[in-house]
């Protein structure tokens, strides 16, 4: 018996969220003695890029290169998966949760008779009652879930599961679906992505700016402070309701939720819209001048001054370090 993992990738790498699901299930795998950890990829993608995922904990990983999976249809996905897991024997599923996993992961949960926990935080207890703990009220609070079906699917959040990195490659093999014209009746006709050296939803590090900085003009000393941590930029709702800043920046609960290892605030506030699409950030940096400000309620470290003075210091004292 195996694990499964349905991977995803973006511009012929593995996403750094589906190999942090390889890793969970390939601690899973040594909890529950289940064999096995096989991951599944669709579409187009080098077969060394795949073999990647070993180093995260997969023992081979299946490729169903069909060019016409590459677009992300989601039932076709979601057949082309199934086939996968029955074709392996596996009981349970592994997947990152993303726009895309949770689509996807829906579809399976019927296909496949299966229970499914989305927002996973930690291994599931399986020493009786399978338990799975997940996170709940945009990461305010927890709740343990009991899955009592034979099939079961884990979505596992963003950062919550350390990566593991000292595996071999994995060795990858094609493998062949049958899916059906109608599972492609829905047709994406184009995809505009957002723009910038690091994408916002992947960021491992986000520099977000609000009101404080006054206007658009300002912003080169934020992008000149990502550009030096590799970290995507974001910003409040206000800054992108008023054009400072492009709506795909709009970080908050109405905009980008985000989960990154370190999430920088420069002049926001800490309206709770905001607070809710940062809080499962492992850690929250705020530099604001008003002591009063929200934000250093939720913050990690806090930083009262103004941010035009700050800001240029810290970047500097980074470039030095880094």
């Amino acid at each position: 018996m195996s694990i499964l993992v349905y991977i995803e990738h973006s511009e012929g790498q593995v996403k750094k969220t589906s190999l942090e699901a390889v890793s969970f299930a390939k601690a899973l795998a040594d909890q529950t003695g289940e064999g096995d950890v096989v991951a599944v990829a669709l579409g187009a993608i080098d077969n060394d890029a795949l073999a990647h995922a070993g180093t995260a904990g997969a023992d081979k990983v299946l490729h169903v290169s069909d060019d016409r999976l590459s677009a992300g249809v989601i039932q076709a996905h979601a057949s082309a998966v199934a086939q996968a897991f029955q074709n392996i024997g596996a009981k349970t599923l592994v997947l990152a949760k993303s726009s895309l996993g949770d689509a996807v992961a829906a579809r399976l949960a019927i296909k496949l008779n299966a229970g499914l926990v989305s927002n996973v935080v930690e291994l599931p207890q399986t020493s009786g009652e399978y338990l799975v703990k997940r996170s709940i009220y945009t990461g305010k609070a927890f709740a343990e879930t009991a899955l009592t079906t034979e099939n079961k699917i884990l979505a596992v959040k963003k950062n919550a599961i350390d990566l593991k990195t000292d595996g071999g490659a994995a060795s990858v093999e094609e493998f062949a679906v049958t899916i059906d014209e109608s599972d492609f009746a829905s047709k994406i006709t184009a995809t505009e992505r957002a723009t910038g050296e690091v994408l916002l939803p992947e960021a491992d590090i986000v520099v977000s700016g609000g009101r404080g900085m006054k206007g658009p003009e300002n912003w080169g000393m934020i992008e000149e402070m990502a550009k030096t941590l590799g970290a995507a930029t974001g910003c409040s709702k206000p800054v992108s309701d008023i054009g400072w800043r492009p709506h795909h920046e709009h970080v908050g609960q109405t905009g980008v939720k985000v989960a990154p290892t370190l999430y920088i605030a420069i002049g926001i506030s800490g309206a709770i819209q905001h607070l809710a699409g940062v809080n499962s950030s492992k850690c929250i940096v705020v530099i604001n001048k008003d002591p009063e400000a929200p934000f250093f309620k939720a913050a990690d470290y806090g930083i009262v001054g103004d941010a035009f003075d700050v800001v240029p210091k810290l970047t500097e004292a980074l470039k030095a370090e880094l």
